[in-house]
């Protein structure tokens, strides 16, 4: 049964044998305390992964030094003993269910932030840690001595806590990766200058954390291979830093990226399963030692691949697990159509976290926590449900509803359910989008008690008809079209150049490659105005995006923003904002800046101005069950245009309220 024999054959380092070559990446929750400890969620959401059939599971970065290297409000920390015995409780849950237990120790230097440690940032030098950062103050030898010593201790406190290996972070902008990259150390003591020099805390930390540790226990080092940015190690750069560390470490932990280049260490969408690979296989050919390779990986095939080839020993899946804490059980045993796959929207993840201080969330798993433990309830007594659109808010609203026993009804007008992420997932660098409704139709299909009708208009007359005890509606959202001069009527003429993202998604197949020359101007830049600069700006058109507010991309996640930030850069893209759409003419946009027309001649233009909420039965529904009998719930985009992670969120959890509400549950 199972197709992927290396993904799932044992790995031993140090006598630590790992049952199959998967791992946990130490990915940020927020789920700890303010204090530091460990919380009842944060050690449920790590078990859950460790029951799903996961090899290695390498617990977030812990803090060394508090408060001067905290993350973030909500780390971990290892600096005290008194932080042993709920770790202790987790290493013990997580070795009950097989998995073997890892933690990253990390002191955050100059990526601190001084309004919540409550002191000037520390680190190599002057340098930040990213452009228009905090300006830290550079360590003196003494003090790189005690916080190696700090580093040591922790480990010392991991090993008490059940650990059995420990991993250094040594990349990702933090201290270490601070003395290691030229972006943030212009030292010229021993510890700057030269690779030697460069490394030379690194080393300290290395040898603090053995002495402390014994000969038995592995040590990991996660390093940025290459930086990816102006001026930053090269992978070339950071084999020769490695010649002064190989020798105390037993697997390489090979990841990629600074803050400023934030879009590879936490990949975008379009970037293909396992894309670094070529990192941690130029890292295991040069120092003969294993290697973790993480990129994207969704792919139980290309992971095995991977690895067959020998590029890497362990494969590193870090959203991928956010996303579905079952992903090896369902590899394993050839359940691969039931993998719910992370679609890299970076939503829930790194927008709840970077910038947002959230816990963390997934779009497309609306339960960290207790997963799908909601399936253990069965309704005592015949429910009927009808769910109105079949989009990932309603598909998740029907697949949940039927899963606990209530008979359903689905009713989709389009010829296929889907919704707006399988339209939009047809663009090329989102075709990942389409994974999850594929999955949430996979589901919906195994279930006997749930009835998809497509090609159907509902109305309240058809919905009444059902005799539903919950009617939920999830019609989803349209384009957002202002009464601006000209704009219907140049949308209806298709010879005006004029159109909307799918208008724009109709018509792909007939663009060019090559679009040199070409004006394209669009109006929106926000996240769908986006995507359409970002299919046009590479294929060499003259592309202009005009946005009403301060900031072009406001909202977007960090990895998102610094990709959007790259791609208008590297192609050239003119940027018009606080730019008011003032009147539109077949082939010409007339805008306003700070008092001023001007008349913007395109080729193709775009109106991207957002989503609104489209929900034309509701009223009729409302009027229709007036006698209270019947539960009606507006979820998703039909309430209020959103994204794929509060549709999903509401499918889920208000459809389950509901139902308790109507005494449904034993």
């Amino acid at each position: 049964m199972n197709k992927y024999k290396t993904l799932f054959s044992p790995l031993t380092l140090r006598g630590v044998t790992l049952k199959n070559r998967v791992v946990m990446m130490p990915m940020g929750s927020n789920f700890a305390g303010h204090d530091g400890e460990l919380t009842d969620d944060h050690a449920a959401y790590y078990t859950l992964r460790a029951k799903g059939g996961t090899g290695l599971i390498l617990v977030e970065n812990v803090c060394v030094t508090y408060p001067q290297g905290s993350n973030g409000t909500t780390q971990l920390r290892m600096d005290k003993d008194c932080y042993i015995p709920a770790l202790y409780k987790l290493t013990e849950a997580c070795h009950r269910q097989g998995a073997m237990m890892g933690v990253q120790i990390n002191h955050a230097g100059a990526s601190a932030m001084g309004s919540r440690i409550g002191m000037q940032p520390v680190s190599a030098s002057t340098l930040p840690s990213k452009p228009g950062g905090e300006i830290p103050r550079p360590l003196t030898a003494d003090e790189l001595k005690s916080i190696a010593e700090d580093y040591g201790r922790a480990a010392k406190r991991a090993m008490f806590a059940g650990f059995d290996l420990v991993e250094i972070h040594a990349g990702h902008s933090y201290l270490i990766s601070q003395f290691l990259s030229p972006t943030m150390n212009d030292r010229t003591d021993e510890f700057g200058g030269s690779a030697e020099n460069r490394a030379r805390f690194c080393r300290m930390v290395i040898d603090e954390v053995r002495e402390a540790v014994g000969p038995r226990v592995p040590i990991s080092l996660r390093l940025s291979a290459d930086e990816l940015a102006a001026g930053g190690n090269t992978l070339a750069d950071c084999l020769e830093y490695l010649e002064y560390l190989s020798d105390g470490v037993d697997l390489f932990d090979v990841s990629c990226g600074l803050n400023q280049s934030i879009q590879y260490q936490i990949d975008t969408n379009y970037r293909p399963d396992g894309w670094r690979a070529y990192m941690a296989k130029a890292v295991k050919e040069k120092f003969g030692k294993p290697v973790i390779s993480m990129g994207n990986y969704r792919d139980p095939q290309i992971a095995e691949d991977v690895l067959a080839r020998g590029d890497a020993d362990l494969i590193g899946i870090g959203r991928g697990l956010i996303a579905d804490p079952e992903w090896c059980d369902k590899a394993r045993t050839g359940r691969t159509d039931e993998i719910r796959k992370c679609i890299s929207c970076n939503t829930g993840c790194v927008g709840n976290r970077i910038g947002g201080n959230r816990p963390l969330r997934c779009a497309v798993n609306p339960d960290l926590v207790c997963g799908e433990a909601y399936k253990s309830r069965r309704i005592k007594k015949p429910c009927r449900v009808v769910v109105i659109g079949g989009g990932t808010a309603g598909l998740e609203a029907a697949c949940t509803a039927a899963e606990v026993g209530a008979a359903v009804t689905l009713l989709e007008k389009e010829a296929a359910p889907g919704g707006l992420s399988t339209v939009i997932s047809k663009i090329p660098d989102k075709k990942r989008l389409g994974d999850f409704p594929a999955y949430q139709l996979h589901r919906a299909q195994a279930l006997p008690n749930l009835e998809i009708r497509t090609g159907v208009e509902a109305t309240a007359e058809t919905v009444r008809a059902l005799s539903p005890d919950l009617v939920v509606n999830a019609t989803g959202s349209k384009p957002l079209l202002p009464p601006i001069e000209g704009l219907r009527e140049s949308l209806a003429d298709e010879t005006s150049g004029v159109g909307t993202v799918f208008d724009m998604i109709d018509a792909l197949p007939d663009y060019p490659a090559d679009m040199t020359g070409k004006r394209v101007v669009v109006i929106g830049g926000g996240a769908v105005g986006l995507d359409v600069v970002e299919f046009f700006a590479p294929r060499g058109a003259q592309v202009t995006i005009v946005e009403m507010m301060p900031k072009i991309g406001n909202g977007l996640d960090a990895s998102s923003a610094s990709e959007t930030r790259e791609c208008l850069e590297k192609y050239g893209v003119d940027q018009r904002t606080e730019t008011a759409l003032k009147k539109v003419a077949p082939h010409a946009f007339t805008v306003e800046h700070a008092g001023k027309t001007e008349e913007l001649g395109f080729d193709l233009g775009f109106i991207c101005l957002g989503m609104k909420a489209h929900a034309p039965l509701w009223d009729e529904l409302s009027a229709a069950f007036s006698d209270g009998g019947t539960e009606l719930l507006n979820i998703g985009d039909s309430r209020r245009a959103a994204r794929i992670i509060e549709g999903v969120d509401a499918g889920r959890h208000q459809t389950l309220a509901a139902l308790e509400r109507l005494g449904c549950f034993d």
